[in-house]
């Protein structure tokens, strides 16, 4: 349900459940936390997508209602292991994401998106916590009143509103949406791996 394809330096994660709108079993969480674990190795970038025509619906249903899925610390282990990793990262965003799979998405360096996209992240109407770090992380990149009114209003942004508030780089076509990607990996590919991975790690340091 994790596909990783090698290009040279990069790195290509795809959530691969779109019969099922890719919803993030534990299994397939722990795998893709695997699979970033071992890009971060090697890879001077990575980019992560979802097959079909949605990013990720979120948690799965089931799982949600048979297990503790929804506290498990799982999702925490994938957006961290995103936020370490030296190389760039990437999350190209082929619809909407959803629920938990936001985390994996404010982890990355770079966020861009297709028209369709809507982002959303009803923990508060659902009545759960979000993962640990994303409050943060989505406050330093929108603000701190915008943050709340996804995490504590609700509010269900398209590409446009996400665009205007930040949370979003890019609003590509989906036939572009992979090209813009590695696009945008070009310059860290051809730097040497010091200076790339030292560039990544001076950001660390910046307050936002």
């Amino acid at each position: 349900m994790i596909r990783v394809e090698k290009k040279g330096d990069l790195r290509v994660v795809t959530l691969d459940r779109p019969e099922k709108a890719n919803a993030l079993t534990r299994v397939l969480l722990e795998d893709l936390r695997d699979a970033i674990l071992d890009a971060g190795i090697d890879a001077k970038a990575l980019v992560l997508t979802g097959a079909g025509p949605v990013f990720s619906a979120g948690a799965d249903l089931h799982e949600i209602k048979t297990t503790e899925l929804a506290t498990d610390p799982v999702w925490e282990e994938v957006s961290s292991s995103i936020a370490n990793l030296d190389c760039l990262t990437i999350a190209a965003l082929n619809g909407t994401v959803a629920g938990g799979a936001c985390g994996m998405v404010l982890a990355c360096d770079l966020r861009i998106a297709v028209p369709a996209t809507r982002v959303f992240y009803p923990v508060m109407k659902l009545g759960y916590y979000p993962q640990p770090s994303d409050p943060a992380r989505l406050a330093a990149l929108i603000g701190l009143s915008r943050a709340k009114l996804v995490l504590m209003a609700g509010e269900k942004l398209t590409a446009e509103q996400s665009l205007s508030f930040g949370l979003i780089d890019k609003i590509v076509e989906p036939d572009a949406l992979m090209e813009i990607a590695q696009t945008l990996s070009a310059d860290i590919l051809a730097a040497p791996p010091l200076i790339g991975r030292g560039i990544k790690r001076m950001f660390r340091d910046v307050e936002v």
